[in-house]
């Protein structure tokens, strides 16, 4: 049980929280005042006991009904950085002052970082820092580790190892050893890299809080899906060559709370896609591509509420969620988007599927929704725009080079990401228009970074820092 008060003075109440249900504590209050003997009973006025017990949750819902993902919420009204794979809504979207439309090697560059070993991780921000994990080769094996970096100067602010490997996996040659994005929360940073270790660490210096080292599976051709977060549950998949499953962690101290088997028995099962938290006929749901489907999991129990089922197996993008829907790739050789309407129980294949699209589906890349206009490239550069609602193409155009990086929305147009270090400004209107084009040396799989008017993008060797 937590006690809860807030102080908003249109709706002056406590809550009390068990499991997902939020309950009002004004009786409890009244109770707790009346027989401690302080001067008024009023919300204003709870006593420091209580405040012992207080976290800053809302009181203001209705009993029975499940609690908002209150990370959510807080990072939609400002710009509070970038805190996870995708910006802080994991939507691609970047908000607050416009970064700059050019840049170079040398153009708008505050600062440029040198990043020893290899990861594909991208750049997390909050707390006036920078967050990245990498992989260094130590003789045969591994030292996974996570950095912090100045958000003003770029300096290395702390360097922590996490895990030691003694023999170095095998990956695919798009991955890395470092591929899972970091996660910002409340002072604390997060890091995962699949079956080799997740942690959490204080963002002011590195200090480990706690390790994880239960989520035990065989990858294959290494790691690659970041986690989520919501109600205090860091949620992973873990979908190796045998046995996946999608997992939940308590963020207080990395004890594993569920972990769930997926229902679909595919003959090539590993994937690495990144889950995304979405609410679902007012419910919250945790949406998990894997091998042969994608599922929805109740994220307080891990129990499957409904999949879809579609062959396919190494699926990496996130899903989209707007309109009532969830566009997700289910395979890496023959790609191709399905949009399901939300909702329903068990396997709804049959019923819930409004379009599919093949041509210029990504295997890698992220899609990106803005209004109703779905943009997605390929991983061999085929660019499309597409009605979200209907599925049907407005534009399909190439751009230049290979593609890993998500596309992002920001300074009201959509950015695209080669794997050689070229950029390309596309207009995010129905009609195609590029806009600019920008360059950097180096390799460039991560997806870039936005927050507070600046851009972080983390090549095979440095990080830069783009702004005015």
């Amino acid at each position: 049980m937590v006690i809860c008060y807030t102080e908003d003075k249109q709706h002056c109440s406590g809550s009390i929280k068990f499991g997902s249900t939020v309950f009002s504590a004004l009786p409890l209050f009244y109770f707790l005042s009346k027989n401690m003997k302080i001067v008024s009973a009023a919300c204003h006025f709870v006593s420091p006991v209580i405040l012992m017990f207080c976290i800053d949750f809302p009181a203001t819902q209705l009993k029975g009904m499940p609690i908002q993902d209150l990370q959510t919420k807080k990072n939609q009204s400002t710009d509070t950085g970038w805190s996870q794979f995708r910006g802080s809504n994991s939507d691609g979207h970047a908000s607050g002052p416009n970064s700059p439309a050019n840049w170079s090697g040398t153009e708008n560059v505050v600062w440029k970082t040198s990043i020893a070993g290899l990861g594909w991780s991208s750049p997390v921000v909050g707390d006036g820092k920078i967050f990245l994990t990498t992989a260094t080769e130590k003789e045969d094996g591994l030292s996974l580790r996570a950095l912090a970096l100045n958000e003003s100067t770029g300096e290395i602010v702390w360097d922590r190892e996490i895990n030691r490997v003694a023999k170095m996996p095998s990956i695919h040659k798009k991955n890395s050893h470092a591929s899972p994005t970091a996660l910002f929360h409340e002072g604390s940073v997060f890091v995962h890299f699949g079956t080799l270790g997740t942690a959490r660490l204080s963002t002011v210096d590195g200090k480990l809080l706690w390790k994880c080292l239960d989520l035990n599976y065989s990858p294959q051709h290494g790691s690659g899906g970041s986690p989520v977060l919501h109600d205090g549950k860091l949620m992973v998949t873990c979908d190796g060559r045998d046995n996946p499953f999608v997992a939940a962690l308590d963020i207080r101290t990395g004890n594993v709370i569920w972990k769930t088997k997926r229902s679909e028995k595919a003959r090539i099962r590993f994937a690495f896609a990144t889950p995304k938290v979405a609410t679902v006929e007012g419910n919250t749901q945790l949406l998990a591509p894997g091998a042969d489907l994608l599922a929805a999991y109740d994220p307080g129990t891990g129990k499957e509420i409904w999949k879809v089922v579609a062959p396919g197996w190494s699926v990496v993008p996130q899903p989209v969620v707007g309109h009532g829907l969830v566009i997700y790739n289910h395979d890496y050789d023959h790609p191709e988007l399905i949009a399901v309407r939300l909702g329903g129980q068990g396997d709804v294949t049959e019923s819930h599927i409004a379009w599919r699209i093949k041509r210029g589906a990504p295997s890698t890349p992220s899609p990106i929704l803005v209004g109703e206009n779905l943009y997605f490239v390929s991983d061999n550069g085929i660019a499309s725009c597409v009605n979200v609602k209907s599925g049907e193409r407005i534009w399909m155009e190439r751009l230049k080079g290979n593609y890993s990086a998500s596309p992002v929305y920001a300074n009201g147009n959509v950015l695209f990401l080669n794997e050689l270090g070229l950029a390309t400004w596309v207009s995010s209107g129905k009609e195609f228009e590029i806009l600019g084009k920008n360059e950097l040396p180096g390799r460039t799989f991560a997806t870039p970074a936005f927050s507070g008017g600046a851009m972080y993008i983390r090549t095979d060797q440095f990080i830069y820092k783009i702004a005015n």
